[in-house]
């Protein structure tokens, strides 16, 4: 079987996509910097059962490192899978200098070293806030996303263009794969789903900023793994496609379905708007459909079902 690299194999949707290709008898090396975005034991926890797997490997290192990253993908991997990066649009308005380093440096980084070594797949994470304030919805893989309104999104737009840069120069087989909001067990905890369950939980306001309007389309995290296998299964040429689940929400909606899930009324705290915000993303999935088979069915009622479930079996 192919042996693949996920970089930020012990975040969120790292994790859960390790254990997907290990069910899949695959030879998998999870590379992960254990940055203190988030408390790194917490992504030590995430890789509990991959690290009891005698197919898995974990390197530790940082993806800026060229010679980290020569020396963990120059070893008979035929499949990368880009995930990791700093992650977050407000602290990337905090920070842009760090973002574009470990963003789009990073990425640079890891496609010269795939490509020093012949690796014939490469997948890119990139992110629904390409999209920017597009007013023309649901979006779509064709539409022009020159307009980012964060520093996040201008670095995930980056590591596009390069990612078809190395395609075009050296024939390298790359997809990148447009994320939208993705949630359930394992997420982040600076996430607005998990934010707002840990504080209702615990009877602590939660913050909602703006008037509650604002909508995502909230992806559930096996809806992405299933999209990110397809992806890879299928990288041939340069694709780019939206893995969303089509079926945006309003904040204030996500706020009821969970005070449903959670059995528990939320008491909101009304902030105002905060810059680098989108007022909505919402996916066009047809292309994924048709080229990738990719089929979202987790309804949000469901997710936020198996998130508190997960929730309060960890603490």
């Amino acid at each position: 079987m192919p042996r693949i690299v996920v970089t930020g194999g012990a975040g969120f949707i790292g994790s859960h996509v390790c254990e997907a290709l290990l069910a899949r008898a695959m030879d998998v090396v999870a590379l992960d910097n254990f940055d203190s975005f988030y408390d790194p034991a917490i992504k030590r926890r995430n890789l509990r059962r991959c690290l009891a797997h005698d197919q898995f490997a974990l390197a530790e290192g940082d993806i800026c490192d060229s010679a980290f990253a020569h020396r963990v993908l120059g070893d008979d991997v035929e499949v990368v899978l880009h995930l990791a990066a700093r992650a977050g649009v407000r602290p990337s308005i905090k920070d842009p200098l760090l973002y574009q380093k470990v963003n789009v440096e990073g990425t640079a980084v890891l496609l010269e070293a795939a490509r020093t070594f012949g690796i014939g797949k490469f997948i890119f994470a990139s992110s629904s806030s390409v999209y920017g304030n597009n007013k023309k919805v649901p979006f779509c893989e064709s539409d022009r996303v020159d307009h980012p309104i964060s520093p996040y999104a201008a670095t995930k737009k980056a590591g596009e263009l390069l990612a078809y840069t190395y395609h075009h120069l050296f024939d390298m087989d790359v997809t990148c794969l447009r994320c939208f909001t993705v949630y359930g067990p394992r997420q982040r905890p600076d996430l607005a789903i998990h934010k707002f369950v840990k504080l209702i939980e615990a009877g602590e306001p939660i913050p909602v900023f703006g008037d509650g309007s604002m909508r995502r389309d909230f992806t559930y995290i096996d809806d992405i793994v299933a999209g990110m296998l397809a992806a890879i299964d299928r990288c041939q040429g340069f694709h780019l496609y939206n893995l969303g689940e089509s079926r945006p929400v309003a904040v204030r909606d996500l706020v009821r379905a969970i005070e449903v899930a959670l059995g528990k009324k939320a008491t909101v705290d009304h902030r105002p708007p905060q810059p680098g915000d989108v007022d909505q993303t919402y996916a066009d999935v047809s292309l994924a459909r048709a080229e990738l088979g990719y089929d979202p069915a987790t309804e949000l009622e469901t997710g936020l079902a198996r998130f508190v479930e997960w929730f309060r079996e960890n603490p």
